[in-house]
């Protein structure tokens, strides 16, 4: 199994041992940086605009980041769909 695999299948098992809210948010404040949880979170923030319909311009100025992340994050919905 290739190192990476294995170093997230890990992190998905700790993460999903946390057993609240508070200590899933404490654990990935411990792992991400301020930044880091920032971008985790828009990133979830354009899958579900993105999901609503919204326009990807609507969504990179609603959410103050570059159209390319969106196109991103459009590209990766569309990928785990299949087309």
């Amino acid at each position: 199994m290739d190192a990476n695999i294995k170093y997230i299948a890990h992190l998905v098992n700790h993460l999903l041992a946390q057993e609240s809210p508070v200590e899933m948010e404490k654990a990935l404040r411990d792992l991400l940086t301020s930044s880091e949880l920032v971008d985790v979170a828009n990133r979830l923030q354009i899958f579900e605009m993105l999901e609503q319909g919204v326009p990807q311009r609507k969504i990179a100025d609603k959410l103050g980041v570059g159209i390319a992340t969106v196109t991103r994050g459009s590209n990766a919905l569309k990928k785990r769909a299949g087309y």
